[in-house]
């Protein structure tokens, strides 16, 4: 952040480089995260002070297509179609439908697409998906530069130091193998009006496009850009000195935990220092890859600003909604809005949305203005003197209007925390519910040997003898829970270290009744978990909450899938605090099947419900009670123990013989249900 100390003494806040002033933050009532959102915090305020602005103005829009990866992969039969089956029609192709259909009466001349184009670069089928949503673009004429992000090349490698010699660079790769290069080769590039030119490599891109007698240069640089890459783009600068510069790449600019402050990253200020701090030009950046959006303005060599960008919706709702972004370009507001919305959801039957499906996105890191005075701006490179427009309203409102009418957003389902702690509705064919007991002191130790109590079936679990490495107050009891668990408290896994193998563990007792299910009738498992704020991947990533002892590869039914010395069910956290469920089914037990759900936000409880249903052949993940997208298709029923039955395990998973992976962080209480269960009687409603 250095940059940033750097800068003038006008900087502003925070709030302020979000293009909130002191009269514009007055009407807004956005919250900062989609829990806060969905309890009602609309801008509505917004639409009346946009109405005051002058009618004639001169903007532009530009549209940017953020990671479409999820789009391309669940739209394909390989996936079971899921969007289409679902929705009768698809985000990917719904996103440049709408750029398509709208380009000319909203003013936008470019559209800019963030990388990760693609799910699984040796898909075919999702390349055919991304390739038909932006023939669209092609097709009506409407330009756009595209970049390859860590999903749509080979050889994905994070990144390890800024030269030729770091993994994983365009120098590193087989161009001729590149999938990404034969779906989206410079001869195709070229087609574009507004193309100039591509490095050698054929991975890095440069287009000029010309709004309202400005013209503007968009370089997009592909994962991984070498030194070679970089001379490119500094060349294509130097041969234009007088193009306003907007910089597109896959990875940039990061989020903090918090879910909306910015973080730079390692790329991006190698970046910052090779390309961007000594190139006047480059005013603006645009970057995916990171999960969620945030803004950041930091000030260049020559003291001008530098907006930084990144927008990613992959995991959220259905891999992202189909949610996009417009950037309304005004010269003469002398200010850049940007709107965050959908043209999917507006579109889908009315009896499939629930409460998860916004048109428009409004809290302050989705919906804000940066101003820009682009005459001071570009002063030390263009001279300023743009084609004034005769006729034209802002270009935004018209948008919203258009796109909200007609449109009613589901009512949200009222939520009620719990007033008592039995205050949850029971099920039918409850096998196990363990939930910490009335009583409890934050942070007491959970002794080997001490019992997390079932209140359904009375199989409690034990904390093992203390494992290697570990120690006694690894365990604690805690009074931290989800504010809709009526439990009185959780466990919390302290101390966790898989560099050191250090790990603890409750235990069904040997033979217990629930050890034997396997679930025929299909199942709900339930669970609140939250993961602390210094989790860290090295140390806590595949952390199962839930699991069984027993090698997967021994369960009856001729197992041959991967990984046989793993556990038949794998509740876990990932190495991208994705949400994994794993089960090797009971009426097919050759292969596991998985769900998985989008990253977790550190710091913050989460209801995780699995619901599997025999009638529909489906297994759906819910996280916070919505589906997540990366379901199992055609799923199998129930799951499959080693016979004879063994013991269920909470906080750790199982690998060949020995309890292993263990978790860090708090597990509310946990139920196990032999039946699916519709939300209404899940651990987050109530009783009565």
């Amino acid at each position: 952040m250095s940059d940033i100390n750097k800068a003038p003494a006008d900087q502003g806040t925070v709030r302020e480089e979000l293009g909130l002033t002191t009269d514009r933050r007055a009407m807004l009532r956005g919250a900062a995260g989609l829990s806060a959102l969905a309890a009602g915090g609309l801008l509505g305020a917004v639409d009346t002070a946009e109405a005051a602005e002058p009618s004639v103005v001169t903007s532009f829009a530009i549209a940017v297509l953020p990671d479409t990866q999820f789009y391309s992969r669940y739209a394909t039969t390989d996936e079971g179609q899921q969007f289409q089956s679902n929705y009768g029609s698809t985000p990917f192709d719904a996103q440049t439908d709408w750029i398509a259909r709208h380009a000319q009466a909203f003013n936008i001349p470019f559209v800019i697409h963030l990388g990760d184009v693609v799910d699984q670069q040796n898909k075919p089928n999702q390349w055919r998906v991304a390739d038909a949503a932006m023939q669209k673009l092609e097709t009506a004429g409407v330009p756009y530069s595209i970049l390859a992000g860590n999903h749509d090349v080979i050889n994905d490698y994070d990144y390890h130091r800024p030269s030729d010699q770091g993994f994983g660079t365009d120098a590193q790769r087989n161009l001729a193998s590149e999938p990404y290069l034969q779906w989206f080769p410079k001869q195709r590039a070229a087609r574009q009006s507004t193309f100039l030119e591509r490095d050698p490599s054929g991975f890095h891109e440069a287009h000029v496009f010309q709004a309202h007698g400005v013209q503007f240069m968009v370089l997009s640089l592909s994962w991984r850009i070498s030194d070679a890459g970089i001379a490119w783009a500094r060349g294509v600068i130097q041969r234009n000195p007088t193009l306003p510069v907007i910089l597109s790449n896959h990875q940039l600019l990061n989020i903090a935990a918090d879910g909306n402050s910015p973080q730079e990253t390692d790329y991006g200020l190698m970046l910052w220092d090779k390309l961007i701090r000594d190139n006047d030009q480059i005013f603006m950046t645009l970057n995916g890859h990171h999960h969620g959006a945030a803004y950041l303005r930091k000030y260049n060599n020559f003291g001008n600003e530098v907006h930084q960008m990144v927008v990613d919706y992959q995991m959220d709702y259905q891999g992202g909604n189909a949610m996009m972004r417009l950037y309304e370009v005004d010269f003469t507001r002398n200010r850049i809005d940007v709107m965050s919305f959908s043209p999917w959801v507006v579109q889908k039957p009315k009896a499939k949305l629930n409460q998860f499906d916004f048109a428009e996105l409004t809290q302050p890191n989705q919906r804000f203005t940066i101003p820009v005075n682009f005459k001071k701006r570009f002063a030390g490179f263009l001279r300023w003197k743009p084609t004034a427009s005769t006729t034209g309203a802002p270009i935004l409102p018209r948008v919203r209007t258009e796109l909200l009418a007609g449109y009613v957003e589901p009512t949200r389902p009222v939520v009620r925390p719990p007033a008592h702690v039995d205050d949850y509705p029971l099920a039918p064919d409850t096998y196990a519910h363990w939930r910490a007991p009335v009583g409890i002191t934050e942070g007491k130790v959970v002794q080997p040997g001490d019992t997390l109590p079932d209140v359904a079936g009375g199989f409690d679990m034990t904390r093992t003898a203390l494992l290697p490495q570990a120690q006694a107050g690894d365990v604690v009891w805690s009074t931290d829970r989800h504010y809709l668990s009526s439990a009185a408290g959780s466990v919390l896994f302290r101390n966790t270290d898989k560099t050191v193998g250090r790990i603890s563990a409750f235990l069904t007792a040997a033979g217990a009744g629930v050890n034997g299910r396997s679930f025929w009738d299909g199942y709900t498992i339930e669970a609140f978990v939250k993961i602390p704020a210094d989790w860290d991947a090295s140390k806590h990533r595949w952390a199962n909450l839930l699991g069984r002892c027993g090698n997967r590869g021994r369960v009856p039914g001729g197992y041959r899938g991967g990984d046989p010395e793993a556990s038949s069910v794998l509740f876990a956290i990932s190495n991208l605090r994705e949400v994994q469920w794993e089960v090797v089914p009971a009426s097919n037990s050759q292969y596991a099947q998985t769900n998985w759900s989008g990253e977790l936000i550190r710091n913050t409880w989460y209801h995780v419900a699995v619901v599997n249903d025999p009638a529909t052949a489906t297994t759906t993940l819910y996280v916070e009670g919505a589906p997540v997208l990366r379901n199992v298709a055609r799923a199998a029923t129930g799951t499959r123990s080693q016979n004879p039955p063994q013991p269920w395990i909470l906080g750790a998973g199982w690998w060949d013989g020995v309890l292993d992976d263990g978790f860090y962080g708090w597990i509310g209480e946990l139920r196990l249900v032999g039946r699916p269960l519709p939300p209404q009687q899940w651990l987050t409603a109530r009783r009565g």
